[in-house]
């Protein structure tokens, strides 16, 4: 399983690194799922995210986003940012590193396997955030869905999610015949017919 999870999460990122190589800057201002972010900035945010994880949380300064809201040479920098994380997890003993993740909890560590789960969530899901709002297709393969699926499930629900700042909007309902991704996206209050900008999806992506 732990295998599985470092396979599953590089394959997401990948994939999210193949839908950013065919953006151009005249794509950045698209609305996106995440409230009030448009592709630009939440491509910022997913590069800037990157190069925290790959740091296991050693620099803060790594986790803040720039004043004006953009990277230069945004596509460019997304790629090499998603390298550094590859890395970082395919780096031996990674599932046992600790991480300081300070968007999650700013006095603790988490052990590596649990800190490349949570990135796999996040990467599945602001796959699919990039695909819509650039109008592509996005479908990952079992063997990633299958690793995501029971992750996003044990997201806590409830109040907190409706705070400032919170990581996902609150869980929609999720039809029993729901495939793998939708219910991935329900959950974590996201939904292939959510809004483009302020509908029921993430406050801060």
């Amino acid at each position: 399983m732990p295998t599985d999870l470092i396979a599953a999460d590089a394959f997401a990122v990948r994939e999210t690194v193949r839908l950013v190589a065919g953006l151009t800057s005249e794509d950045f201002s698209l609305p996106t799922p995440c409230a009030g972010w448009d592709l630009g900035t939440l491509l910022t945010h997913m590069t800037v995210q990157h190069r925290g994880f790959a740091a296991a949380g050693a620099d803060p300064g790594l986790w803040e986003m720039p004043a004006d809201g953009r990277i230069p040479d945004l596509v460019r920098a997304y790629a090499a940012s998603a390298e550094l994380v590859l890395a970082a997890f395919a780096a031996p003993g990674a599932l046992d590193r600790a991480f300081a993740l300070p968007e999650i909890s700013p006095s603790r560590t988490f052990p590596g396997r649990v800190a490349i789960g949570f990135h796999l969530v996040d990467y599945v899901v602001h796959g699919w955030d990039v695909a819509t709002a650039a109008g592509l297709p996005f479908a990952p393969p079992p063997f990633v869905l299958e690793a995501t699926l029971p992750l996003a499930r044990a997201v806590p629900d409830g109040p907190s999610r409706l705070a400032p700042g919170a990581a996902f909007a609150p869980a929609l309902s999720v039809p029993a015949d729901a495939d793998p991704l939708t219910e991935i996206l329900l959950r974590l209050g996201r939904g292939s017919g959510a809004k483009m900008s302020g509908g029921p999806d993430s406050k801060d992506p």
